[in-house]
């Protein structure tokens, strides 16, 4: 980073400044680094989901569609267009806040998980008209419960998958919960430890990626990695419109858009965070509203061509406080590369030859740090009477039915699916105990 020393604290400051273009490749490919296990898991989650088989081209898709719509709903934010755009260097990436709602609706078909996700990102886009006047609706007590819970609810995917997948195919496997696929996992997990506290900058930035990479040679050298599909794999391929066909489902819309909600606010959060951790300035009216607009738009796109919902990426703002780089174009840089490996299936096939296990270390250590971040939010409540009941109901009730579907079954399977999720119930019993409750002073 040294080109940088003689650069003005003020040019850093400035969205629109172009840094030297060996430093703005270096810092995109920070940005990258930092976001990338974290953008490809939610894909990698519902392709096993939908049946289909670690490592098969189905999967490869998701995860090519994964970097491909990731790096566009990134220039999208960068560039922008008309009123859509932060403008600021906003990095995209695959939600997992939507993760839990999207496994109840994969299981119904992908033609209905894609049509939920085309309308829902419409519906975000539209949320930008009035993004504004409904942020009081999270105030951390909210939030923190949201994130909570969406770590709660990924965590035993972690575990599953560390054991050696998830899923009944792979849990009747003699091998599932075996030392073999732990050891890689507790690799991948010992070896992200280490590089996060006993390193700096880039390295520690991308930890568990590097984890996983260790991992992923040790598995190499023991013979438990098969290449064949990345040979088979081609060197460069379009996006598919409606590969797995669009197909409307109203609970699914709903369950979508609820959540479109809950993303559009961490879009905010994160717009305001960069302002800032980068200029020292609160962001304005404009950057909120067309951050907002490329969240739901980048949505919408992406689920025509089989990628997953975006949102903006929290990691990636700590990465620009890091800096102190705010120029949208080192951003812009990252998201041209993201784009390149989306076109490129070998790279999503190399991707998917990686052993389940060692994704499972790399999610075990995800998960857990979405649930910390929830409990963070939450250390800054004050725990009177009311506060301790709107956590208590909101997370009793919300994982209760998720533990014990039948006690729910009297509403029918569409309905029992929102009910069922985790997440929905929470989230809707959180925002709603928080507007009607009267305020407590202690």
């Amino acid at each position: 980073m040294s080109t940088l020393e003689n650069v003005s604290k003020e040019d850093l400051k400035n969205p629109d400044y172009v840094p030297p273009l060996q430093v703005g490749i270096i810092l995109g490919l920070q940005h990258v680094l930092a976001m990338f296990v974290s953008n490809v898991t939610p894909s990698i989650i519902i392709a096993g989901v939908a049946g289909f088989a670690f490592g098969s081209a189905d999967t490869v898709f998701l995860i090519q569609m994964s970097m491909l719509f990731a790096g566009i709903a990134t220039l999208m934010q960068t560039i922008g267009f008309g009123p859509v755009g932060a403008r600021l260097p906003v990095m995209q990436g695959t939600s997992f806040a939507f993760v839990p709602v999207m496994i109840g609706a994969a299981k119904m078909g992908m033609g209905t998980l894609f049509g939920g996700i085309v309308i829902g990102g419409l519906f975000h886009a539209f949320m930008g008209l009035f993004i504004g006047k409904i942020r009081h609706w999270f105030p951390p007590l909210v939030s923190g419960i949201i994130i909570l819970a969406i770590g709660i609810y990924l965590i035993p995917v972690g575990i599953q998958y560390a054991a050696g997948g998830a899923g009944d195919f792979n849990m009747s496997k003699p091998t599932w919960g075996g030392l073999g696929n732990w050891s890689l996992a507790i690799i991948v997990i010992l070896v992200s430890f280490g590089l996060k506290f006993w390193t700096k900058g880039i390295i520690s930035s991308s930890s568990v990626l590097l984890g996983m990479i260790v991992a992923y040679i040790i598995a190499i050298l023991m013979g438990d990695v098969n290449f064949s599909g990345v040979s088979k794999a081609a060197w460069f391929a379009l996006p598919e419109p409606f590969k797995y066909g669009f197909d409307i489902n109203l609970t699914v819309i709903i369950a979508m858009c609820l959540m479109s909600i809950v993303s559009a606010i961490e879009t905010v959060g994160d717009i305001s965070g960069i302002a800032k951790g980068g200029a020292n300035r609160e962001a304005t009216d404009k950057e909120l509203q067309g951050g907002t607009y490329a969240d739901g738009i980048g949505t919408a796109v992406a689920g025509i061509f089989g990628g997953l919902p975006n949102t903006s990426f929290s990691q990636n703002v700590g990465l620009i406080s890091m800096t102190g780089v705010m120029s949208r174009s080192v951003v812009t840089i990252a998201a041209i590369f993201l784009i390149l490996c989306g076109l490129v299936p070998k790279i999503g096939s190399l991707v998917s030859s990686m052993p389940i296990a060692v994704l499972g270390g790399g999610v075990i250590v995800m998960f857990g740090m979405v649930a910390s971040a929830g409990i963070n939010m939450l250390s800054s409540v004050n725990w009177n009477r009311r506060n301790m009941m709107i956590f208590a109901i909101s997370l009793s009730i919300g994982f209760g039915l998720q533990k014990v579907p039948a006690s729910v079954q009297g509403l029918g399977g569409d309905l029992q699916m929102l009910m069922t999720s985790g997440l929905l119930p929470a989230a809707f019993l959180a925002v709603l105990l928080n507007i009607i409750l009267p305020e407590e002073d202690k």
